[in-house]
């Protein structure tokens, strides 16, 4: 799968010259490169833009690079390569647990980072191309016990009740079907659903999930579908199959 835009990398590291050599390095590949020193940092950049991957310092001048692992997969499945001084097993598989796609050493050779990379978004791109064939070729998905028909604009619920939706609140819904484990920015949102009248001044986009959680999660007050990610927008990590 070919991409519309440059590969966008974000390279998270305290060491000024490791985040030097690295973007120079990654654009030299024709790669667009963020950077970012700590954890405020981190939510800054992916709040700024699409990332595509991130490379994580294990150690960020005392923080825990683990903790922003595994709030990085806890809100998305964006792929991560943790770097670190560290040899130790322990910390490679402690990285490698909790979701990391790879693991690099420092001192490390710019060719194993290159290939390392490479192989990462390669995968990457080739999950997320099944994926969208697949959801493509289907207009009705189950999740959560509910069936979505996006061609008759249907919702049933679990107990087979039909479920009225607004035309906002089926846009959206069908932008998170067609986008599951995604984080997806209002704006990002606003463009996905075009032909509706978003305010971005506003709050519309946060009150129409907030009524689409009232349709379709058990808890609205702690949605387990429609997951918000602070800073940045939403993210639906349901179980989405085919419809039988």
């Amino acid at each position: 799968m070919q991409r519309t835009s440059k590969t966008r990398i974000l390279v998270v590291d305290d060491d000024p010259k490791i985040r030097t050599l690295l973007r120079r390095l990654f654009e030299g590949e024709g790669w667009d490169v963020a950077e970012a020193a700590s954890r405020e940092e981190v939510r800054n950049q992916l709040a700024s833009g699409r990332v595509d991957l991130v490379t994580l310092d294990l150690v960020l001048g005392g923080e825990d690079g683990l903790t922003i692992a595994r709030e990085l997969r806890q809100e998305s499945n964006l792929p991560l390569i943790m770097v670190s001084g560290k040899g130790d097993t322990i910390d490679r598989v402690v990285g490698l647990e909790i979701g990391a796609d790879d693991y690099i050493t420092k001192p490390f050779h710019v060719r194993e980072v290159l290939a390392r990379v490479r192989a990462v978004l390669r995968r990457s791109e080739e999950a997320v191309a099944v994926q969208s064939f697949a959801i493509a070729a289907r207009e009705a998905f189950s999740f959560g016990g509910f069936v979505v028909d996006l061609s008759k604009r249907e919702l049933v619920s679990p107990e087979g009740a039909h479920i009225p939706l607004t035309t906002a609140e089926f846009a959206l819904l069908e932008v998170f079907v067609r986008n599951v484990n995604r984080v997806l920015s209002r704006d990002r949102i606003m463009d996905l659903t075009k032909g509706h009248e978003w305010n971005p001044l506003d709050r519309t986009i946060d009150n129409h999930v907030a009524r689409l959680r009232k349709k379709i999660e058990c808890d609205p007050e702690n949605p387990l579908l429609i997951k918000t990610v602070r800073g940045i927008g939403y993210s639906f990590t349901a179980d989405v199959a085919p419809a039988k």
